[in-house]
């Protein structure tokens, strides 16, 4: 009684319902990453939860890999995970050109190399090399086409290529063997130099592609991000700059633009800033880790963005989301290169995949556990806090949490009208005490769960947080 007495101080501080548009929530998981349906908070806050080291997953120790494979992708495809990198190897010329590798996994934990026999380097075919035609392997980027029309034969596809080709489809049917889908560059404007990310969007039912600009164009200004889209993945629109609300430009070297596997509406972006100003190693120190020497000068870091379509990024959380590791050797140029996607590993889990140690013969990959929807969360302390969300409608007829409270703490959930007020029966009172650290818990008020009579009807919620983190709900 306490509990629900200090809450409702909480919520009676809140203003009124404005004039904002009901949003259509459906059955969509939220979760919070950014501002969209949170209306007001009062003793509460969103708070970004950096991941977890679970560190090394794969070395780049084969003669013909590289020791800057940037670029590096992870798809989670049924019940196998696939990586594609970059590599290089000496061509019977003499002259060393980029390949592209390809590596698996049972887990998302351990890997392999498979020997494919697909391309020769260093005469033999006893490698894990599938592709090997500069430029269209310098940063080949493929992902699993979710578009309902897609050909099994082009179950998988991809782009490949630089400002010098234009970026070229491709199409796969199991992953690895890659045919191009026309000669013909499909994008032609921006910087290519960059990870050219593509995918097909489930919410805007159109492909997307996000890739490098600069806010000054030609190589001016900032590193930024533009974006095309096409109903087929051949016809692409003239590219649109993204947007960063009010946030000040950064030199953003990789985006990762995806769409999130629990909420593909909600597209997380977790890429790499680039501070080119900044060196904390001295040469001596950087020769002595035989860093390239193209790679001295600037660092690098992992950041978090989120979009939800259009041309704009939410850039809620500006911190890094990973700080470089003690060591000189994380404080190089560009290491720290986060891969694209994030991906389910086990059912509370989820990994991003981090490239470290770049430009160095130490160079591997390294893998960062998350809870599943832990990129952040509305967080309140020990004293408090309360969250009114916008007015929505839903579908469905239970709500489900994704939360972690402390033995002490709680969270409360009431249902109100577009007016905030109590619906009956579903009051901070009637909710349920929820206590504990689970990934899907189903809210009651009173023994009740069915929410059925309230589906489609403009209404809100108000939460109750102590010391607690709400990660994520959905209506089901």
């Amino acid at each position: 009684m306490i509990a629900c007495m200090a809450a409702a101080a909480l919520i009676s501080g809140f203003d009124g319902p404005g004039d904002k548009p009901t949003i259509a929530l459906g059955d969509r998981r939220e979760i919070f990453a950014d501002q969209f349906l949170i209306r007001e908070m009062k003793g509460a806050r969103l708070v970004m939860h950096p991941p977890r080291d679970e560190g090394a997953v794969m070395h780049f120790d084969q003669p013909w890999e590289s020791n800057a494979p940037a670029y590096i992708t992870i798809l989670h495809d049924g019940d196998i995970y696939r990586a594609y990198y970059r590599g290089g190897h000496q061509r019977a010329e003499g002259k060393k050109e980029d390949n592209t590798c390809y590596a698996e996994s049972k887990d998302g934990i351990h890997w392999e190399k498979p020997k494919l026999g697909l391309i020769e380097a260093n005469n033999s075919k006893e490698n894990n090399i599938i592709l090997e035609e500069a430029p269209l392997t310098h940063n080949f980027s493929p992902f699993i086409d979710k578009n309902p029309q897609a050909k099994p034969n082009e179950r998988l596809k991809a782009f490949g290529g630089t400002n010098k080709s234009g970026l070229v489809p491709f199409a796969s049917a199991d992953g690895k063997h890659w045919r191009k889908m026309q000669e013909k560059s499909v994008i032609n404007d921006g910087l290519l130099d960059s990870q050219n990310v593509s995918f097909w969007s489930e919410s805007e039912q159109l492909y997307v592609c996000y890739f490098r600009s600069w806010t000054g164009g030609n190589d001016r200004g900032y590193r930024s991000v533009s974006r095309s889209t096409s109903p087929d993945f051949i016809h692409w629109s003239k590219p649109v700059e993204m947007t960063y609300g009010s946030r000040p430009y950064e030199h953003i070297y990789t985006q990762q633009t995806s769409p999130y596997f629990r909420a593909p509406h909600i597209y997380v972006a977790i890429g790499s800033r680039f501070v080119p100003h900044r060196q904390i190693a001295t040469l001596d120190q950087l020769n002595e880790l035989k860093v390239d020497p193209g790679q001295h000068k600037g660092l690098s870091e992992p950041f978090i963005m989120t979009s939800r379509g259009g041309n704009v990024y939410d850039r809620t959380f500006m911190e890094a989301f990973i700080r470089p590791a003690m060591g000189l050797n994380h404080w190089s140029a560009r290491t720290n290169y986060p891969s694209l996607n994030i991906v389910p590993v086990g059912n509370s889990e989820m990994s991003l995949y981090v490239n470290q140690d770049y430009a160095q013969p130490t160079g591997h990959l390294r893998r960062y556990s998350m809870r599943v929807d832990g990129f952040s969360s509305i967080n309140a302390p020990y004293k408090g806090g309360s969250v009114r969300t916008k007015t929505f409608t839903f579908t469905g007829k239970a709500l489900e949490i994704n939360y972690s409270t402390s033995a002490i703490g709680e969270i409360r959930i009431a249902l109100t009208d577009e007016n905030g007020e109590d619906l009956p029966g579903y009051s901070l009172l009637d909710s349920e005490e929820l206590v504990g650290n689970e990934i899907a818990r189903t809210v009651t008020w009173n023994g009740r769960t069915d929410l059925s009579a309230m589906a489609g009807k403009p209404v809100q919620l108000h939460i109750y947080l102590k010391d607690a983190d709400l990660y994520s709900i959905r209506f089901k």
